[in-house]
């Protein structure tokens, strides 16, 4: 396995697999890797013949009071994992590597990230999508692994490739989660022992979601109502929002019918996860 931390050796070696028409699945990443990253890296090895991973923590994506210097890093268990998981290549550039200069040109799409986790971030989603196509157009990849647990983030960047005719192919993949229901996520280490019990609540919410609506609930309001009731019940929980969207347009919607998301940020003391359902994936 092979890292590389500039953008010409990066393309260099690119180039070279190309001409031996190898397949390249890339999956893009900010490190600090767990079992849910594993999965993306595992559905990429069996799908290209070679499998580029990115670790950069994107300072772009971070809002002024949010965590960027605090984001768990950890470049030598994270390439001891790539290597056990047959990666070839680690893309890890610093800051400086991606953004030499001021930068002038961002790439956003305002309708689908203003909305969800984008009202309380603005610009989080700009910077997501800037430092997303940059790493396109650097690791040109065959096909690009995200997570279903950043569900808004998959509709945008699915939105993103398919407006600016980026030659990539989008592959969404499940969301993994702990034995206890609780989503992977880099986040999940900064929680104490206590925290960590409590933060069960946002799958748990989730599982009452999927329980109204078997019995028959289409009230998003009734739903919404229901799942915040018992989050609150949780007393280091702190909701920032529940709420249920149109799966592919991400508006509200009143009536559960169709391909519906269900999403929630919840801050469990001073950490703050996410989670989702989507309705239709798994009834499909």
């Amino acid at each position: 396995m092979t890292i590389v931390e500039n953008i010409r050796a990066m393309r260099e070696i690119i180039q070279d697999w190309k001409h031996q028409n190898d397949t390249v699945g890339f999956v893009p990443t900010m490190g600090f890797l767990h079992e849910g990253h594993l999965s993306l890296i595992r559905k990429a090895r069996k799908q290209n013949d070679k499998v580029v991973v990115s670790i950069f923590v994107n300072p772009t994506q971070f809002g002024p009071n949010e965590d960027f210097e605090n984001y768990p890093r950890n470049m030598v268990i994270d390439a001891q994992k790539c290597d056990k998981e047959g990666v070839d290549l680690i893309f890890a550039p610093c800051t400086k590597e991606m953004y030499p200069d001021p930068t002038y040109a961002f790439v956003d799409i305002d309708q689908l990230g203003n909305s969800l986790c984008g009202a309380t971030r603005p610009g989080h989603f700009r910077g997501v999508c800037t430092v997303v196509s940059k790493l396109f157009n650097i690791v040109m990849p065959d096909r690009a692994y995200f997570g279903e647990k950043d569900a808004q983030q998959l509709v945008i960047i699915q939105k993103m490739v398919y407006d600016l005719n980026i030659p990539v192919q989008i592959v969404p993949c499940p969301i993994v989660r702990e034995k206890d229901g609780l989503a992977m996520s880099s986040r999940n280490s900064t929680l104490s022992t206590q925290e960590r019990i409590a933060a069960r609540v946002l799958s748990q919410s989730l599982e009452h979601s999927k329980y109204l609506m078997m019995q028959g609930e289409t009230n998003a309001s009734v739903i919404r109502s229901q799942m915040k009731e018992k989050i609150q019940l949780e007393p280091l929980a702190t909701v920032e929002y529940i709420e249920i969207v149109d799966a592919q347009t991400l508006t509200p919607i009143e009536n559960v019918q169709g391909d519906v998301l269900i999403a929630l940020a919840v801050y469990i003391g001073n950490t703050r996860l996410i989670d989702n359902y989507r309705r239709h994936l798994e009834a499909t």
